[in-house]
C-alpha cells in the first residue's frame, strides 16, 4: 500500500496523525475494483477530482478532531456520492409547495407552454435576431417585440432590457444624467437583494430630490421642489408593500399634467407588471392586516375554514395600459411578474424617448438574447385573447385556481403521503397563499394545504433534506409540520413529493 506520510504537526489531535497514515494515495485508489468500476461511468479526470476531494475533507476532518471512516468501503461509498453530486446541475427544476406563485427563489413566473415551445425552436438552431429578411441587410433585435407592445400597451413604441431594475437605470441615466428627479419619501423603495431607488438614482448620475413625508404627498410638494436643475418627475409603485391610514399621494395624471406645464418629463416605474386591468381577476379570501404580514394571519372560521371576508372587486395593482393612457411619458416593468413571462425589464412610452433610450451605450450592455424575446413575444401574444389566460397562462391558472380543484389535489396528496408513510400524521385543511414577487402584497388567496408530522423526526430536518434532493421539494414549515399548498404544483409534482418524503423518512431513520 502506497501512503502519505504528513509532516508532523502540533495542531492535529492525539492519534490524527495515525489516521491521516492510514489514508491511501491517489494512485492506489484507483487501482481498487470499487473505485476502478466507476470509469464505466465517469470520465477518469472527474474520477481522480473526485478521489482527491474526499481525500482532502477526510484530512480536514481529521486535523479537526472528527471522526472519519477511513475505510476502504466507506471512502468508495464517498467517492461515488461525490461524483453524483458533480453530475447534479447547480441551476436545476424545483418543486414549489409554498403556495407563493412568483416566488422570486424559485425563478418567479414558470413559463407557459407557447413560451418553452418558443424558447427552445430558437435555442436550437440559427433565428433572424437581428436580420431584415425583407431586405437581407442587418436587422434591429427591438423590431420583434415592438408591434405587440404598442398593440397591447396603447403606447407609441416600446423596448425591452434584462430586467426592470436595468430599465429604471437606463431611463434616468439617459434623461437625467446630471440633473435632478423628483419622487416622493413614501415611494423610496427597497426591493429584494438590496435593491434601493436611491442607490440606483445616484449610479445613474442623477440627482434624487424628495418631497412631501412617507404617508402624504401632494402636488404643491412636486411644484415647489421644480428648478433649473430638474429633469423628471417619478412615480415609483410600492409594488411589494402599501401604507394605509392618514395617507395621500398624488394621482399619474396630476402628476402628467404638472410635467406638461412645465416641461418634464414623467416616469411612471410599476414593477410588478399587470398589463390590464380588465383581465381576469383573481378571488383572495382575505386583505392583509396593516399591522400582520400575509404570512401571519391564520385562516379563520367561516362555512369554508378561510378568512370570511369580501374579495376585492377589481386588481390591487396599477396597470400598465391605465399608466399610459393616463398620459406617463414612460412606464417601466417587469416581465417575469404578473406578466408571467421571462426576466426582462419591459418600457413603453414616448416614440423619441424610446429611441433617446436605444441611443444610449448602456442599452447594448442591458439588451436582452434571443431566448428571452422568444419568450416574453410568445407570453405577450397570449394577451390577444385575454379570455384563454386561466388555461393558458400559468400565473393566470394558478391565481385564478377554484377552491374545489385545490381541495382535489390536497386529497390526491393527502393519500399519496399516507400509501408512502402509512405512521405519519397527515392532515388536509384550508390555508392561505400569497402571489409573491413583489406583487398584489395585500391579498390572500384562499387554498388546501397538507400538513405532515413525523412523530420522532423535526419538520426542519425533514425540510433541509427535502431541499437536498436531486429535485429539490420546497414547502412551508409551520407549527413543527411540513406545509405543502397545492396551489403552485404542476402536473406531476404529487408523485414526486410523496416518493421524495417517503426516501427521506426511510434515509433519515436509517430503514
Amino acid at each position: 500500500m502506497v501512503i502519505i506520510a504528513p509532516m508532523s504537526c502540533p495542531d492535529i489531535p492525539p492519534g490524527g496523525q495515525e489516521a491521516l497514515r492510514r489514508l491511501p494515495a491517489v494512485d492506489f485508489f484507483l487501482r481498487q475494483p470499487a473505485v476502478a468500476n466507476l470509469l464505466a461511468e465517469y470520465p477518469r479526470q472527474e474520477l481522480v477530482r473526485a478521489v482527491r476531494e474526499v481525500l482532502d475533507e477526510c484530512r480536514a476532518a481529521i486535523r479537526e478532531g472528527r471522526s472519519v471512516d477511513t475505510s476502504l468501503a466507506a471512502l468508495g461509498l464517498a467517492i461515488r456520492q461525490k461524483l453524483h453530486e458533480r453530475s447534479i446541475p447547480a441551476l436545476r427544476r424545483a418543486i414549489n409547495a409554498t403556495g407563493i406563485v412568483l416566488h422570486t427563489g424559485l425563478g418567479r413566473a414558470p413559463l407557459c407552454r407557447e413560451a418553452i415551445e418558443a424558447i427552445a425552436e430558437v435555442a436550437g438552431g440559427y433565428c433572424n435576431l437581428e436580420l431584415d429578411l425583407a431586405s437581407g441587410g442587418r436587422g434591429d433585435r427591438h423590431e420583434h417585440l415592438r408591434p405587440l407592445l404598442r398593440e397591447l400597451t396603447g403606447a407609441e413604441d416600446g423596448l425591452v432590457v434584462n430586467n426592470n431594475a436595468a430599465a429604471t437605470y437606463l431611463v434616468l441615466n439617459t434623461l437625467a444624467a446630471g440633473r435632478e428627479v423628483i419622487v416622493s419619501r413614501g415611494q423610496l423603495v427597497e426591493i429584494g437583494g438590496s435593491y434601493r431607488m436611491p442607490d440606483i438614482m445616484a449610479a445613474a448620475g442623477c440627482r434624487m430630490v424628495e418631497v412631501g413625508t412617507t404617508n402624504r404627498t401632494r402636488l404643491s410638494d412636486y411644484e415647489r421642489a421644480i428648478g433649473p436643475q430638474t429633469a423628471v418627475l417619478l412615480r415609483v409603485h410600492t409594488s411589494n408593500y402599501r401604507i394605509r391610514g392618514f395617507v395621500q399621494q398624488v394621482e399619474l395624471a396630476e402628476l402628467v399634467s404638472l410635467g406638461r406645464r412645465y416641461g418634464l418629463v414623467v416616469v411612471d416605474d410599476l414593477g410588478s407588471g399587470l398589463l390590464d386591468r380588465d383581465l381576469p381577476r383573481p378571488q383572495p379570501g382575505a386583505a392583509a392586516d396593516e399591522t400582520e404580514s400575509p404570512g401571519d394571519q391564520q385562516a379563520t372560521t367561516g362555512k369554508t375554514g378561510f378568512c370570511d371576508v369580501t374579495a376585492p372587486t377589481t386588481w390591487d395593482e396599477p396597470s400598465v395600459r391605465e399608466s399610459v393612457a393616463a398620459g406617463a411619458d414612460l412606464t417601466l416593468f417587469s416581465g417575469d411578474k404578473l406578466l408571467g413571462g421571462p426576466q426582462a425589464g419591459i418600457i413603453v412610452g414616448r416614440a423619441d424617448l424610446i429611441a433617446r433610450l436605444r441611443g444610449n451605450p448602456i442599452a447594448r450592455t442591458v439588451r436582452p438574447d434571443k431566448l428571452t424575446l422568444a419568450g416574453l413575444q410568445a407570453t405577450l401574444r397570449l394577451y390577444r385573447d385575454p379570455q384563454t389566460l386561466r388555461d393558458r397562462h400559468p400565473v393566470f391558472r394558478m391565481l385564478l385556481a377554484p377552491l374545489q380543484v385545490l381541495e382535489e389535489s390536497a386529497a390526491t396528496l393527502e393519500h399519496a403521503i399516507r400509501r408512502v408513510l402509512p405512521d405519519v400524521g397527515v392532515v388536509r385543511q384550508p390555508g392561505t397563499s400569497e402571489a409573491g414577487g413583489g406583487s398584489l402584497p395585500t391579498l390572500l388567496f384562499p387554498t388546501w394545504t397538507v400538513c405532515v408530522r413525523h412523530p420522532r423526526l423535526e419538520a426542519a430536518l425533514l425540510g433541509q433534506n427535502l431541499r437536498r434532493r436531486e429535485v429539490p421539494v420546497i414547502c412551508r414549515i409551520q407549527n413543527d409540520a411540513l406545509v405543502f399548498d397545492c396551489r403552485t404544483l404542476l402536473p406531476g409534482d404529487i408523485d414526486e413529493i410523496a416518493r421524495a418524503l417517503g426516501e427521506v423518512v426511510r434515509e433519515l431513520s436509517g430503514n
